[in-house]
């Protein structure tokens, strides 16, 4: 049973892209899905969703068009994770249009699960400038924070989930961090548990107030909470809950290895997609709450 569940961040959005973002979001959950029901796997599928949203400026916060730091920079992170336990990850990456492929490297090439900075980015083999991960609506951002004088904000992180014919699943996230965050914070998404989790039972990618996620070990307390018995549902409530305990708002996308497929957010808005047998939704939905989807 082939799924693939991506996002495109919970948060709040701007209603004048909202086509950007709902053609964008089909864009890389079509992409993703023709890989993985072509004979791609679990990974091959989260990443071709996630690199297609990083190549993305108009609509996502990842890669080309991530947000920039308080000092005018664009600092990158992102991660992958398997259902075997294997993780690759980066944060503050400065050169790379694809930090998702470049966290795949750290997972592949080197015995490590989390490189940063200046050696996360000698292993980039395509390096760009700075100045080429900046789009137009990045600087326009960055320019209204700063007049705003008002604290680092942003959403569009994204990520995706997928679960693979052979029953291996995979869980992608990538990232620009939010305006005006200070030079070299690392948020949630490079941390696996935090803002990305795989394991045997469950795939899961985390968007939001990425503080609140790494407090509360966001990703891996849902997974938990599904090891432990709960509903799909019920784990999805408990750990939206969490963040609101831990400072922050936000919203996950989960799949697991028997096929059950959700999402959630306590947000004002969540982009989302989804393709699996039966289903094929992509929105930029306000529907806030837990949705369990049917499948099959």
């Amino acid at each position: 049973m082939a799924i693939l569940l991506i996002h495109g961040g919970a948060g709040t959005f701007n209603e004048a892209k909202a086509e950007s973002y709902r053609e964008g979001l089909r864009r890389a959950v079509d992409a993703g899905y023709t890989v993985l029901t072509a004979g791609g796997t679990a990974l091959d599928a989260v990443i071709t969703a996630v690199t297609s949203m990083e190549a993305n400026p108009e609509a996502f916060n990842a890669g080309v068009g991530g947000a920039m730091t308080r000092t005018g920079e664009v600092e990158l992170d992102a991660c992958v994770m398997l259902s075997d336990g294997s993780a690759g990850a980066v944060g503050g990456v400065r050169n790379s249009r694809n930090p998702i492929r470049l966290a795949d490297l750290v997972r592949t090439t080197t015995p490590h699960v989390l490189l940063v900075g200046e050696g996360a980015e000698a292993l980039e083999t395509d390096p760009v400038d700075n100045e080429a991960l900046k789009s137009p609506r990045s600087r326009v951002e960055f320019d209204r924070w700063l007049a705003s004088n008002g604290p680092p904000s942003g959403s569009g992180t994204v990520g995706a989930v997928a679960l693979a014919d052979d029953g291996t699943l995979a869980a992608a996230t990538s990232t620009g961090g939010i305006v005006g965050q200070y030079s070299g914070r690392i948020g949630d998404t490079p941390l696996p548990g935090a803002g990305t989790w795989a394991d045997a039972n469950v795939a899961v990618s985390g968007t939001g107030k990425g503080e609140a996620f790494i407090r509360s070990v966001a990703c891996k307390s849902l997974a938990d909470e599904l090891r432990h018995g709960a509903s799909l549902s019920d784990a999805l409530t408990t750990s939206l809950a969490g963040l609101v305990t831990a400072g922050g708002t936000g919203g996950f996308i989960v799949v697991t290895a028997d096929g059950r497929v959700g999402y959630g957010f306590n947000t004002p808005a969540m982009a989302y997609g989804v393709r699996a047998p039966g289903v094929t939704e992509h929105d930029l939905t306000q529907d806030t709450g837990v949705h369990v989807l049917t499948t099959g």
